[in-house]
């Protein structure tokens, strides 16, 4: 059964669940074909392209459902609205080594509903405080492309701050690539936030 890794003020933030490759629409591995197979949500990822769900059961739920020793959980929650329990899409709060809980990697993947309403910032500030003051996380990084200028600001509203731009290989070329990635970080040093930090934003 899922559990509930951390709530805010407007969202649950759940494991997935382990299992689930039936066709029921509201199993887990349903949400994420539907989610995955919007091409505004998959644009910056793939350039528009759906995901097969044989990928999503076979690649993509062990993804997201793996276990991380060093922080005693997993790297990858289901978003759901507290109040109505819809789902919105998932978050990403995972440790770049499995032994090590010093760097995390923060991302987001959410629904169009959910998109303007300030859920991105509020379940990004929400890890991030988690990360610093309960998991012994010390910096925090993330990364979009260039001209996503929406993933981007909501890094900063997150308070992550831009660090580099720089050019991957990648071997599917899709619009906007040519003008490269971007990496945002926060050390714990320079963060400024609270466990309660979860205010709103129109991201």
């Amino acid at each position: 059964m899922p559990s509930i890794f951390l709530e805010t003020e407007r969202l649950i933030l759940r494991t997935f669940r382990d299992s689930d490759s039936d066709s029921d629409s509201d199993s887990d591995s349903e949400r994420l074909v539907a989610l995955d197979s919007d091409p505004e949500v998959m644009r910056f990822i793939n350039g528009g392209r759906p995901t097969s769900r044989s990928f999503v059961i076979e690649r993509v739920l062990p993804q997201l459902t793996h276990e991380y020793p060093c922080i005693g959980t997993r790297g990858f929650w289901a978003a759901e609205e507290k109040a109505t329990g819809a789902f919105l899409g998932w978050f990403e709060f995972r440790p770049l080594a499995d032994d090590s809980a010093d760097v995390v990697e923060l991302g987001y993947r959410l629904g169009r509903a959910a998109w303007g309403r300030g859920y991105a910032t509020e379940g990004a500030r929400a890890l991030i405080a988690k990360g610093f003051t309960e998991l012994g996380v010390r910096r925090v990084t993330a990364n979009t492309m260039y001209v996503n200028s929406r993933s981007r600001r909501v890094m900063e509203k997150a308070g992550l701050v831009f660090v580099r731009r720089w050019f991957g290989d990648w071997p599917d070329t899709i619009e906007g690539s040519e003008h490269g990635e971007v990496e945002y970080a926060l050390e714990r040093s320079q963060w400024k936030g609270g466990p309660n930090d979860v205010g709103h934003s129109t991201l």
